[in-house]
């Protein structure tokens, strides 16, 4: 883990890290299943002070991502979406769940682009029941902007005794995470 830890510490300094970060949050927000918290916090510990420059590249890149999701959802749903949306356990629950996510659509959103729920389910769902797509984008915005400059400031003002806290207790936080991360699967398997 210490290893892993180190290497993505480097990675995170490395001069082409955030064109990763920009790749990993676009693919994420469509149909990519890792966060990319997973690369942008360690980037942040790494150089507190592109905290803004991460969380911004973090935030449009998703939304982008997003808008592919979307088109995914509205364009090919049956060739692509419904498959992605199958591989997560979904697929048999889309019908009934179309209504209940035409009602509450900006909610949605907002919900899964601030919380560990996986985004591209919401951005092709998003599609699929024709949200406004002025609507989405304003609404992804807003939600991936709220996410990961909200990460981005906690790291910003609090990141040395926050990496100090990574440090020393490693695994726990690994587990915390990765256990939010399969909450998040699991809150799409039971709804």
């Amino acid at each position: 883990m210490r290893k892993l830890y180190d290497w993505t510490i480097r990675m995170a300094e490395h001069h082409n890290a955030l064109w990763v970060l920009a790749f990993i949050s676009f693919i994420e927000a469509s149909f990519f299943p890792i966060p990319p918290d997973l690369l942008m916090i360690p980037m942040i510990i790494a150089a507190p002070r592109r905290a803004w420059l991460i969380a911004g590249v973090a935030m449009v890149s998703s939304v982008l991502g997003g808008m592919l999701g979307y088109a995914i959802g509205a364009l090919a749903y049956e060739g692509l979406g419904q498959p992605i949306l199958a591989a997560m356990g979904k697929g048999d629950a889309m019908e009934a769940f179309n209504q209940t996510f035409v009602d509450a659509g900006f909610w949605a959103v907002l919900g899964a682009g601030i919380t560990p729920f996986p985004y591209k389910v919401i951005t092709i769902m998003a599609g699929w029941t024709g949200m406004p797509l002025a609507t989405f984008i304003v609404t992804s915005i807003i939600a991936r902007g709220l996410r990961f400059f909200i990460v981005a400031g906690l790291l910003f003002y609090f990141g040395p005794p926050v990496r100090s806290f990574i440090e020393k207790r490693l695994g726990l936080v690994f587990t915390i995470f990765f256990l939010a991360l399969l909450g998040g699967f699991a809150v799409i398997r039971f709804l």
